[in-house]
């Protein structure tokens, strides 16, 4: 093979390839270099090359860092967030939404949502007043009101917070019985532990506010919740029955009294006509009494004739005695009176 001819490679081809000196050249002109220049007796080097011009290489590192700095210090804050920039580990400025600017790599920055509502929930055994036990489940609803107190004051806010809410819980419900605290006190526990709560939350400085405390859940300890659970049970029947009661006294009182009303007027009614009938009898009696005065006998035999026919008028059945005889006389009054009648109708 002939390798010294280079048109053609060792095996007789011609050899159409870009030669590796001329694209270095190339390559050197776009970027400004300048040609070196070959030996004409050639040097055992290759004699070709190409020089970096350094200024201009420096030009454009100094730009495409500043580009990428610029990126850097450059951001922009959502209508929620607010940023809080530490320049050399001091409080520089708090920053709110919009595009804003810091020197990175200098300036700390801390990013949190101020708007946004947090929520955190806990379960804790507690000691009652009475000295029972109970499993107490809270929930707070919290937001961050003082983002440069929120990253500044307090190395974890949130901890702080979890810690204060387990405390005020605890203060809240030993001042509570266990009945309050499982029925009808829980309300007020809630709003004495939120109360509690940020007040602990102030002076620690957190730059949180709580907007929101529940009581989830309180249940007794699991050893005796079927016997609480009785009692429970026992109080809402004792609560029905009582209802009940009390709608059946609001409808039945309401009728009672309108009885009594009625009846208390019948009386006064009966009063009046049994005061009126005496009077009448007192003045009769006195009109008669002058009369007997005047004329005893005569009064004497018609007081009783009035007598007699008062009792008679009112008999149907009347027993006559005759004088001297052992016979009495029988007198049908009613049977007499009956056909009597009956002959009247058949007249007609």
């Amino acid at each position: 093979m002939n390798w010294d001819n280079k048109e053609n490679d060792p095996w007789g081809n011609k050899n159409d390839a870009p030669d590796f000196d001329e694209l270095m050249k190339k390559f050197s002109s776009i970027l400004g270099g300048k040609k070196s220049s070959t030996n004409g007796s050639g040097s055992g080097d290759g004699g070709s090359g190409f020089n970096f011009p350094s200024s201009r290489m420096l030009m454009y590192a100094l730009f495409a860092f500043s580009i990428v700095y610029a990126s850097q210090c450059i951001y922009q804050l959502d209508a929620s967030e607010r940023a809080v920039i530490l320049r050399l580990g001091k409080f520089y400025e708090e920053q709110e939404e919009g595009l804003n600017f810091r020197l990175a790599g200098i300036d700390e920055r801390y990013i949190e949502n101020v708007s946004l509502t947090r929520r955190y929930t806990q379960t804790n055994s507690m000691l009652t007043k009475d000295e029972n036990i109970v499993d107490v489940t809270v929930s707070a609803q919290y937001r961050i009101a003082n983002l440069k107190d929120f990253v500044l004051n307090v190395k974890d806010p949130e901890g702080s917070l979890r810690n204060a809410i387990e405390s005020a819980l605890r203060h809240v419900v030993g001042d509570n019985t266990l009945d309050q605290t499982l029925t009808v006190g829980r309300e007020n526990i809630a709003q004495e532990v939120q109360s509690r709560l940020q007040s602990y939350l102030d002076i620690y400085q957190t730059g949180l506010i709580v907007q929101q405390v529940n009581i989830e859940k309180t249940d007794p300890p699991a050893a005796v919740k079927n016997a609480f659970d009785d009692v429970v049970a026992a109080r809402e029947d004792k609560e029905r029955l009582q209802n009940e009661a009390e709608r059946y006294a609001l409808s039945i009182v309401p009728e009672a009294r309108g009885q009594a009303q009625a009846r208390i007027k019948e009386a006064e009614a009966y009063k009046e006509a049994v005061v009126a009938e005496a009077e009448g009898e007192v003045e009769r009696f006195n009109q008669l009494l002058a009369e007997y005065l005047k004329a005893p006998d005569v009064t004497r035999d018609r007081l009783y004739l009035d007598a007699l026919q008062s009792v008679l008028s009112n008999s149907t059945k009347v027993m006559v005695d005759v004088e001297g005889g052992n016979n009495l006389l029988y007198l049908p009054l009613d049977k007499i009176m009956e056909e009597n009648k009956k002959k009247g109708d058949d007249d007609e």
